[in-house]
């Protein structure tokens, strides 16, 4: 039996009798624990469960959200946060700007994988509808630019066509069936098989929902395509508002970029590469100037009369590299080195570099103090810190090691 949403997909509240209620978990979908609630079963639905690649719906009973909804065999289940009344009569709400979003991407898919088949013999083997952008997989290794443009324009030709789609349902050994579009039945499929035909273009095996004409469909956009897996090729698309809203995110972003630039819309990619080779200038200067800074720092040390068994500095600048340059012009073969890079506190860099039996003592427990991991060799132990406040800590550990190691003591 069809679903009331799979029969009227533009009901927006349907009143049914609520059959059963039952404790349930639910699973969130970005994972996590799982959420307590019930899962409800009612006579019929206009909240289509998830399937044939289309996610499910969202609305209410009465006032209690559902916030899954799923097919088990031929029962359509709502997940729901509160207990609800077995018999009870209740009425349902559909979210419509949710499932009228899924009903122009889902049929501008059937409308794009038969076309893109009719034209160039690129048969569909899965499509995905994503929240932002929806993907068809080609059996194709690639496609050309004139390809994709092609494409473009004859599936938007057949919207401005308005072409009626309709949902029919054949007989399970109905002979047409063999003549329809199809990627399997469901395994514990039973009763008449639905059919979602576009009049002259395509006839398809479908249990989603799908507008009534591709006039409704407004406008497809192919924003290109993508390497898919097994050498197929991933198609990406948007359909109806998604390009308008697409379309409203460019404008907004246009005009911050003007905003920002101080050109209009056609300077912008010259500005950027303009302001790109800058900071590339920039970083290479600092760069150089941090090498200089690094030698410095390390003849001032050299240049004191007594010096210091220990050396210790922090720059919230720096790299791995500055630290080396350091390690190398004040040498270690007597002075042992802290070095690091980075935040005050939480992440940066660190260099523990000294005399070589020193070093392989105490770097893992540098590493192990400052919460980070590190490797060494040749009298250096370098690694990534995520507790840069605990530096004076591992200060301490290195003066007492030294302490210990003095003849005087």
């Amino acid at each position: 039996m069809a679903f009331r949403c799979q029969r009227d997909s533009w009901a927006r509240q349907f009143a049914t009798r609520l059959v059963s209620c039952r404790a349930a978990e639910l699973r969130p979908e970005g994972g996590g624990e799982p959420v307590r609630g019930f899962q409800v079963v009612l006579e019929d639905t206009i909240l289509f469960p998830e399937g044939g690649g289309q996610p499910d719906d969202r609305g209410l009973i009465g006032e209690v959200p559902v916030l899954r909804v799923t097919r088990r065999g031929p029962e359509a289940v709502h997940f729901v946060p509160a207990a609800l009344e077995p018999g009870a009569e209740v009425l349902l709400s559909l979210d419509w700007e949710r499932r009228f979003d899924h009903m122009q991407q889902h049929s501008g898919q059937h409308l794009i994988t038969a076309i893109a088949e009719q034209m160039f013999g690129f048969k569909t083997t899965s499509w995905e509808l994503g929240r932002q952008r929806s993907v068809i997989e080609l059996d194709t290794s690639s496609m050309t630019a004139e390809q994709i443009e092609a494409l473009e324009r004859s599936v938007n030709e057949k919207i401005r066509e308005r072409v009626p789609v309709v949902v029919r349902e054949l007989a399970a050994d109905d002979p047409e069936i063999e003549t329809v579009r199809s990627r399997g039945l469901p395994d514990d499929h039973a009763g008449p098989v639905r059919v979602v035909d576009i009049e002259g273009i395509d006839s398809n095996m479908c249990c989603g929902t799908h507008v009534s004409n591709l006039s409704d469909l407004q406008v497809i956009k192919l924003l290109g395509t993508e390497k898919g897996k097994k050498n197929k090729t991933n198609l990406v698309f948007l359909a109806g508002n998604r390009v308008l809203k697409s379309i409203e995110q460019s404008h907004s972003t246009e005009k911050a970029l003007t905003s920002l630039l101080k050109n209009g819309p056609g300077e912008h990619v010259e500005a950027v590469k303009r302001l790109q080779s800058s900071v590339k200038l920039l970083q290479k200067n600092n760069l150089n100037l941090l090498r200089d800074m690094a030698v410095l720092i390390a003849r001032d040390f050299k240049s004191k009369p007594v010096q210091s068994q220990l050396f210790v500095l922090h720059r919230k600048e720096g790299d791995s590299e500055f630290m080396n340059i350091i390690a190398n012009e004040i040498g270690t073969e007597e002075t042992l080195l802290f070095l690091t890079v980075g935040d005050e506190k939480e992440a940066g860099l660190f260099l523990l570099a000294g005399p070589v039996e020193a070093v392989e003592n105490l770097g893992p427990r540098v590493a192990e103090l400052l919460g980070g991991k590190g490797a060494g060799k040749r009298g250096r132990f370098q690694g990534k810190a995520t507790k840069m406040s605990r530096r004076g800590e591992v200060q301490a550990l290195l003066q007492e090691f030294i302490n210990h190691r003095s003849p005087e003591t």
